[in-house]
């Protein structure tokens, strides 16, 4: 580089760092509005899941900046590589190769022992695998890629080199560094300053490392931390220091030597993102830097540059040249030193390193989030909570309900993340306009906002999502964390027309992998291009742990039906009550009948009885136990158990409710219901194992006598209902996905052994 170019870069660095303001280069400013702009609008794309991110199969610990080099990144990785390989985590590291060429997409190279070609790898990923032989470095354009890669090696956690703008990689700790020294250079972004985003991004790291504390001013390092602090908790905030831990002569290879004597001249040479902070730790050594050369981070050097830098050292009395050790791997391949060529092994150095291990350890515990959307995806989503609790202990299982109050999971001693959303429907509204209505003035679009802000506020700290229910979920999921979900599809069906176009475009596009009720709506969703399987009925895994009690027989003349009645989940529950309680009174004037009904948590026992005119809550066994209801001699017995233990033992269900229903008909118990437009959908899926009459107790009791008096009739619905609804196994299938495919059983193993719960000793 001529002399004039040397001083045309050496203004513009000092006009980005903020040492010194230049017109010339602050023409580049609208450059960096523009520049800003698209920054933002990519934020707003991936914060809300509308741009994809890729779920590695391995824990990441993401290690990156927001500026332009010069925060130390090669020695902290280096540090954190060996800090835990040292706890016994087989550790691999992903880089983009940052100066190397330009690889074929997808192309994964892994380089160990920092054998490898300085062209293809870039420099730094070769002083990493030089300093650390054991840990294998794959440098690939598409991160995803080395990860996978890494994984086939046997890597149990992976570090990602210069990934924090990286978003489409997934990860699970964003650690982000800082140069204490020059932090945001002159405030603005890229090409008019130093910075790749605003520093309000910072608000997505999890944890924050001030480096090179000890080169800093005390009050610029005071303003530092406050300025920091306006988007990361404090106690997230960290500090580190260089240290250099010897040197090394270079001639092609390094070899160690002393350490030079106080006070010995050299002269310097550096293409680094901050050359000032190495001049200044060759200061703090005590050595003279009586000349020094600047080049452009990344620069590969040439023999005309190498001839100038030996002939300076002559001019000004230097004892040797000194440079870092990335500067080595962009020197000429066959190129040796004329004269003698020194570098420090620099390292980097945590200021409380218990604090900062202690608190990666958390941020690396595996937080799954399960969000559903109704009474009974609640039900689904309390058993998938509870399977996944059982497979990986350590972890913290969360969940979202996203009508209600989420009482099925606290029942469960789940955490609930959600606001509260109790609108006079019970629910998002699909069928009558009324109800909607009424859900609006009673505040559904607040509920929506708080909703989302719930999510919000576990934006990067959960792991995969897993939605039950329908798409509304799905985007309010993505919308809310940026996630992309695992999906079990409980609501549609090709049995209810299938998902429509868009739906299907939206599933293929985000989500991970979609379950299914049936074979025939996977077949439609794989043939969009979506990754969708059926493994089994979701509706029928709320048996839970329990066999499957075989399907009831056609009952004999002399026979004494038990009839389920199911009012359902929703407030119009205590309405409907009473339309089956009429209708148990026909029917069991017309044939003796046992009765018995399932209350659904959502519904309060005192409140049902007090809607019920006529009839008398009997006595209980004892104190919070559910009441039966009497009228003369007819009694019918309450249950607040599960639907799957309460229809044990069942003839025929007269249900006014949805998931509760479906559960039944894969029983094999008929289905008697009322005709209105939600229930015609739902006839749809069970076809022939349920009948729909008029919303009278006539028409209920006249269907009822109907299935019990007629085998033939009563056989072919129950068989209708267990074939349309199938067999369970889709949550096993989930959970075991996540535990393969996205490797959740390595973190969880990861996240034991950094807390020493394995048996071995861990370290803190």
């Amino acid at each position: 580089m001529t002399r004039l170019g040397r001083a045309i870069v050496r203004g513009y660095m000092r006009h980005v760092r903020g040492e010194r303001f230049s017109p010339l280069w602050a023409l580049l400013t609208p450059a960096s509005w523009l520049n800003r702009i698209v920054v933002g609008l990519w934020d707003l794309l991936y914060r809300h899941g509308l741009k994809r991110t890729e779920e590695p199969p391995l824990p990441i610990i993401s290690v990156g900046n927001l500026t332009y080099g010069g925060t130390n990144k090669t020695p902290f990785v280096d540090m954190l590589a060996r800090a835990m390989r040292d706890r016994g985590v087989r550790v691999g590291i992903v880089s983009r190769g940052y100066g190397g060429g330009r690889a074929p997409s997808g192309t994964v190279l892994v380089v160990e022992g920092g054998n490898g070609n300085r062209s293809a790898a870039g420099d730094e990923p070769l002083l990493l695998s030089e300093r650390l032989p054991d840990v294998p470095v794959a440098i690939t354009p598409i991160r995803i890629d080395g990860v996978r890669e890494l994984r086939r090696r046997g890597v149990g956690l992976t570090i990602a080199d210069d990934a924090f703008q990286h978003r489409r990689l997934g990860r699970d700790a964003d650690v982000v560094l800082i140069d204490a020294t020059c932090p945001f250079g002159n405030g603005t972004l890229i090409p008019s300053g130093i910075l790749r985003e605003p520093i309000s991004a910072l608000g997505r790291a999890h944890l924050v490392v001030l480096t090179k504390v000890d080169q800093a001013d005390p009050g610029a390092l005071a303003d530092l931390r406050a300025s920091v602090e306006r988007h990361v908790p404090a106690e997230r905030i960290l500090t580190s220091r260089l240290r250099i831990d010897g040197w090394a002569e270079w001639d092609g290879a390094l070899h160690p030597c002393e350490s030079p004597a106080p006070a010995t001249p050299v002269l310097a040479f550096s293409a680094i993102g901050n050359p000032e902070s190495f001049a200044r730790s060759l200061r703090d050594e005590g050595l003279r830097v009586v000349g020094e050369r600047r080049f452009k981070d990344h620069h590969r050097y040439r023999s005309h540059d190498l001839e100038e830098l030996a002939a300076e050292r002559a001019r000004c009395g230097a004892e040797f040249l000194t440079c870092t050790e990335k500067d080595l791997y962009n020197l000429p391949a066959d190129w040796r030193p004329p004269v003698p060529l020194r570098v420090p092994r620099v390292a980097a150095l945590l200021d409380e390193p218990d604090r900062f291990f202690s608190l990666l350890a958390d941020m690396l515990r595996p937080r799954l989030v399960v969000a559903s959307n109704g009474y009974g995806e609640d039900a689904i989503g309390v058993l998938l909570a509870e399977r996944l609790r059982t497979r990986f202990p350590a972890s913290e299982v969360l969940t979202f309900p996203l009508v209600g109050r989420g009482d099925a999971y606290r029942a469960a001693d789940f955490p609930v993340c959600s606001a509260p959303s109790v609108t006079p429907s019970g629910g998002v509204v699909k069928y009558r306009l009324r109800d909607l209505w009424g859900d609006m003035r009673a505040g559904l679009l607040r509920h929506v906002r708080d909703q989302l802000r719930a999510w919000g506020a576990l934006r990067g700290l959960v792991r995969t999502p897993l939605c039950v229910g329908d798409v509304y979920l799905l985007l309010h999921t993505l919308w809310g964390c940026g996630a992309r979900p695992l999906f079990v599809a409980t609501a549609k069906t090709v049995h209810l027309s299938g998902h429509w176009r868009l739906e299907r475009a939206l599933i293929r596009r985000l989500v991970l992998r979609a379950w299914t009720r049936d074979p025939e709506s996977a077949a439609q969703l794989r043939g969009s291009g979506a990754d969708a399987l059926c493994a089994g009925s979701p509706i029928m895994d709320l048996l839970g742990d329990r066999t499957p009690c075989p399907a009831p027989l056609p009952p004999g003349p002399g026979d004494v039906p038990t009839v389920l009645l199911l009012p359902g989940s929703r407030p119009r529950a205590y309405e409907d009550v009473r339309l089956l309680l009429e209708a148990a009174v026909l029917l069991n004037a017309a044939r003796p009948c046992a009765f018995r009904m399932v209350l659904a948590p959502t519904l309060s026992a005192s409140r049902l009885v007090a809607s019920c005119p006529g009839w008398a809550p009997e006595g209980t066994d004892g104190p919070g136990e559910v009441p039966a209801l009497r009228r003369g001699a007819l009694c019918v017995a309450l249950t607040s158990e599960p639907v799957a233990t309460a229809a044990d033992g069942a003839t025929l269900l007269l249900g006014l409710g949805g998931t509760a229903n479906q559960l039944c008909a894969g029983l094999g118990i008929p289905v008697v219901s009322i005709d209105e437009k939600g229930k015609r959908v739902q006839k749809k899926l069970l076809g022939d194992a349920e009948i729909l009459v008029k919303a009278t107790p006539e028409a209920l009791a006249d269907g009822a006598l109907r299935v019990l008096g007629d085998p033939q009739l009563f056989a072919r619905m129950s068989a209708a209902g267990r074939r349309r609804m199938g067999a369970p196994g889709a949550l096993a299938d989930v959970v075991e996905y996540a535990a393969s495919a996205l490797g959740w059983d390595v973190r969880e193993a990861l996240y034991e052994r950094l807390r020493g719960r394995d048996g071995r000793p861990g370290k803190n």
